[in-house]
């Protein structure tokens, strides 16, 4: 697309994919780019990890949208871990590769804040409650004022607005249970037992399961990062506080199902550095029509254990791009980039549900389990692919 074609553009959410989206609409060449964030400070990410796959973060490295420079670790495999005894680790019931790299999302977020460019008007405690379209563009209306622009990104979460005013009444569906996550400083488990590094933990339960990986911390040490996904008979999560019954489910699942590593692991996380997150289902039909278009969170939201959440938000950001640079004009690079992304958003939901299925709705007897029982009921899950990202050439 010629430079300058779009006059501008307003992208609403200033998280991974808000940034992203910033860079590469002023590489295109907008005039004008502005970001609203809500948030009045630098986004919190309480240690949260992120996995990439060694081949998405390729892609991602090549389109620019990964730096090199940001600190991760190396995982190789996983091992699959059930409570056995008095085994500290407890009995490993298989094996596979996970060629991954973890991340911490803050080291990402800072990394892609850092490089979005001065002539971009980044607006923090900029809350967008309305937006209204027309052919002649979109106007978005804050608290006191409002603005027209030619065009808006939505890149504003999982309740997003954007997507609201693109497709009305599409709301996400709750997946019936919740995460609960946390982050432990590597030094607090020491001498507890010998888990090596480059292994992600899976560890399997009756009704759920736990996902171990180490992430930098930042300041030249680890973190243990850790996510907990469960079945809460009878309670809705609601917030991100651990109330009562969440707390109650917690200490059942750490002292009775568990091996005792990985229970000690979240009981020495400390209660304060415990939340919850609520675990949605949603994807747009459409991704972009008229002057608005989706990406990250706003466009789809996959359950967690498909592994590509962010990287899904970063490849959206590079089709965007690679459909600016070959379109027209915003219309023609809008349809492309929809009819390439809304595809994959349907796959990744289903994949999502697929494995939330599989992984705490209906867990299979992990004490019966041996390695090939296990390699053939993860392809039976995730054989269709897309299990840490589908390729972007895909």
């Amino acid at each position: 697309m010629a430079s300058g074609v779009v006059e501008s553009v307003a992208v609403i959410g200033g998280s991974i994919a808000g940034c992203a989206a910033a860079l590469v609409l002023h590489r295109a060449g907008a005039r004008r780019v502005v970001v609203h964030e809500r948030a009045t400070a630098e986004l919190a990410d309480r240690g949260v990890g992120v996995a990439v796959h060694t081949e998405r973060c390729a892609e991602l490295l090549a389109a620019g949208l990964v730096d090199e420079a940001v600190p991760w670790e190396p995982m190789r495999v996983r091992h699959w871990y059930v409570r056995d005894g008095s085994e500290a680790l407890g009995r490993v019931v298989g094996v596979q590769p996970f060629p991954f790299r973890a991340y911490g999302w803050g080291h990402l977020w800072r990394a892609l804040r850092a490089r979005v460019p001065r002539e971009v008007e980044f607006r923090t405690g900029s809350t967008v409650r309305e937006i209204a379209a027309d052919a002649g563009g979109v106007v978005v209306r804050g608290a006191d004022d409002e603005e027209r622009y030619a065009a808006v990104v939505g890149a504003d979460g999982h309740a997003s607005l954007v997507r609201d005013h693109l497709h009305p009444g599409l709301t996400p569906h709750s997946a019936g249970y919740p995460a609960w996550r946390g982050a432990c400083p590597e030094e607090r488990l020491r001498g507890l037992a010998d888990w090596a590094d480059g292994i992600c933990a899976y560890v399997v339960f009756d009704g759920g399961h736990l996902v171990v990986y180490r992430i930098p911390d930042g300041r030249g040490g680890r973190l243990v990062n850790w996510v907990l996904y469960a079945t809460v008979p009878g309670t809705a999560t609601i917030s991100r506080t651990l109330d009562a019954a969440h707390r109650a489910r917690l200490d059942e699942i750490t002292g009775e199902l568990l091996p005792p590593f990985w229970g000690e692991l979240i009981h020495r996380t400390g209660p304060d550095a415990v939340f919850l997150q609520r675990l949605y289902d949603v994807t747009a039909p459409r991704y972009a029509s008229g002057r608005l278009l989706l990406l990250g969170d706003a466009a789809t939201v996959a359950r967690p254990h498909t592994g590509a959440g962010a990287v899904k938000a970063l490849q959206d950001v590079a089709v965007l791009e690679s459909s600016l640079a070959g379109g027209a004009d915003w219309a023609s690079a809008a349809a492309a980039y929809d009819a390439a992304r809304a595809p994959v958003g349907q796959a990744m939901t289903a994949l999502g549900r697929r494995l939330g299925h599989g992984l705490v709705e209906a867990t299979p007897d992990w004490h019966t389990q041996d390695a090939a029982a296990l390699d053939a009921w993860w392809a039976g899950l995730a054989g269709q692919g897309g299990f840490g990202g589908r390729g972007l050439g895909r």
